[in-house]
Parts: structure tokens; C-alpha cells; sequence
């Protein structure tokens, strides 16, 4: 019998969530996503080091320059490996602050040109606050496309949607670590996870007003929670987590289904700036894990502008 990956792989574009390079090439998935902590724990293995030093070295002296550069080369290997996207993450310091984050974005897809190669392969990775959105809007008016992440709320799915962005992530993991701490629980059966709740009702709000945005579920605790999002656009998944499914045999059912949602009686809902701070101001699990998921982001992105800026240095 096929195992629960390739059952998977029929119904939804399997992505692989790592820096490792080497764990990439042994998966085969379609994309790949990175973020500053995948990164930074690639980075302190030995065999990813010839990365971190030829972005130093052809930096000159440029720190940010550097940064940049460290991304971009994790990026460029793993293009050699995956046919579809890779995503590169702008800077989490930049996250309110529109005009950077295109600068910056423009900057990594520069840098990717420089290397042969094609702006089409990459998607630029921004978290989805209100100046975020806003400055994906305009990159994907410049032909940038973009993935939106760090996506608890509905509110945040809807205001990427009517700006064209190109793909969100929302986090089913985190969605249920908060629940779990807010209910006093060790966990919840698969159909009842906050976080697969979540994500199943931006698909079937998506599909139902048919939204082109691709929806692509992320942070997975379990195999659980891929299981019931089996349907969904995309699936982000951790080789640990890719290495289970692969493991298993069981029969893996079709949850999430576009002809099904389009039938669905739900209310569209109208997004401005004012409506979108005050539903996410209304969800405290939202509020509180994007705050905290830029300020984890940033944290690591500290850390390894550490080893660049020791490098320069030295």
C-alpha cells in the first residue's frame, strides 16, 4: 500500500519546512521554505559553513550585505534541488515598516538575479502585519511574488488575499500550542485542533469566493494535523514530520475539498486597515503569537548576524 506521503503527494503540493540542504535533496518535495531559525541552525553545522563564508567574504564588510547573502545562498542550493519555489525571509525587524520591506525584498531578489537565478523561483517571505500586506501588495504589482507568514487570523488571510499576494502560511502548530496552554490540555483529536480549524476555514473561505492565493498550512506539531489537512493547497512539513508520513501506511481521506466550499453558506467579509487592526486586536491567540513569532524571527536573525558579524571581524 503507499504510504500516507504519497497519498499525500496526490492531493496537496508537499513542501519541505528546513535549511538543511542535505535533508532537502533526500526528500525530493516540490518547494521548500526557509526561515531565520532554520537557518541559523544550519548554519552551526559544519557542513553548511562554506555558505556562511563565502557570504562574509564577498560582503565587503557590509553586515547587512552579508545577511542577505547567507539566505540567499541556502536559497540558491536548495533551487538546485526543488523544480518549484523557495522562499526567502525579509528581515522580522522590518515588519512595520512597508518601504523596507520592499527594499529589502528587491535587494534578496537582486542578489538572486546576480546568481542566475530567476526571480520566479523565489517567494519573498514577510510576516503579515498590516505593513507587511501592504508591502507585498506592491511587490506583487513588480512581478515579486510573495509569501505571507506568521498567518493566525482570518483577518490577516483576507486582507493578503484582496492585496494579491501570492501565497500566506498559516501556523497550525502554534494555533494549538496557545489553545492548549489557554484550555489546560495535553492535546485535542485531529478535526478539533484550533490550528486545523483555522486553516480550514480560510480554505473554504478562499475557495468559496475564489480567492487565487495559495494556501499553505505550516508549523505542524504532529502527523495528525497534516492528516486532516489532506486537500489543502500546500503543506509545509518538517523532514521529522516527512519521514513519519513516509513511515505510515494507513489510509489518508481528502479533508478539504474547493467544489465542497463554493456550496458553503459563509459571509464575506470586508477588509481596511481599521477592520483588520481591530479583528486582530479581538483575537487574542492572533495578537499574541504574531507578536511573538516576529520577535522569535528576530531573535534568531540576531544570533546569526552574530557569526557574520564575528566573521567580518575576524
Amino acid at each position: 500500500m503507499a504510504t500516507q506521503l504519497d497519498q499525500l503527494k496526490e492531493h496537496t503540493i508537499v513542501v519541505a519546512d528546513s535549511g538543511e540542504v542535505d535533508a532537502i535533496r533526500r526528500l525530493k518535495p516540490q518547494d521548500a521554505t526557509t526561515n531565520p531559525s532554520l537557518i541559523y541552525k544550519a548554519a552551526g553545522m559544519d557542513s553548511y559553513a562554506k555558505m556562511i563564508d563565502d557570504a562574509v567574504s564577498s560582503s565587503n564588510g557590509d553586515v547587512s550585505l552579508a545577511m542577505d547573502k547567507v539566505a540567499v545562498n541556502f536559497g540558491i542550493e536548495i533551487t538546485k534541488i526543488v523544480p518549484g519555489y523557495v522562499s526567502t525571509e525579509v528581515d522580522a525587524r522590518l515588519s512595520f515598516d512597508t518601504d523596507a520591506t520592499i527594499a529589502k525584498a528587491r535587494q534578496i531578489i537582486e542578489l538572486y538575479k546576480e546568481a542566475g537565478v530567476d526571480k520566479s523561483r523565489i517567494l519573498i517571505k514577510i510576516a503579515a502585519t498590516w505593513e507587511g500586506i501592504k508591502a507585498a501588495e506592491i511587490l506583487e504589482k513588480e512581478g515579486i511574488t510573495c509569501n505571507l507568514t506568521l498567518i493566525f487570523s482570518i483577518a490577516q488571510a483576507i486582507a493578503c488575499a484582496d492585496a494579491g499576494v501570492t501565497l500566506i502560511s498559516p501556523f497550525v502548530g502554534r494555533i494549538m500550542d496557545w489553545h492548549k496552554k489557554e484550555d489546560g490540555v495535553d492535546g485535542y483529536p485531529g478535526p478539533e485542533d484550533p490550528g486545523v480549524k483555522s486553516v480550514t476555514t480560510i480554505y473554504n473561505y478562499y475557495k468559496k469566493f475564489g480567492h487565487d492565493t495559495i494556501i499553505m498550512g505550516a508549523s505542524f506539531r504532529n502527523p495528525d494535523e497534516i492528516v486532516e489537512l489532506a486537500g489543502c493547497d500546500r503543506l509545509t512539513i518538517s523532514p521529522a514530520l516527512l519521514d513519519k508520513l513516509a513511515d505510515s501506511t494507513e489510509p489518508l481521506t481528502i479533508k478539504l475539498d474547493a467544489s465542497k466550499a463554493a456550496s458553503m453558506d459563509i459571509e464575506k467579509i470586508d477588509i481596511d486597515e481599521k477592520s483588520f487592526r481591530w479583528m486582530l486586536n479581538e483575537d487574542p491567540m492572533a495578537t499574541e503569537k504574531l507578536a511573538q513569532g516576529i520577535r522569535g524571527f528576530t531573535a534568531d536573525t540576531i544570533k546569526l548576524e552574530s557569526i557574520v558579524k564575528s566573521k567580518i571581524e575576524a
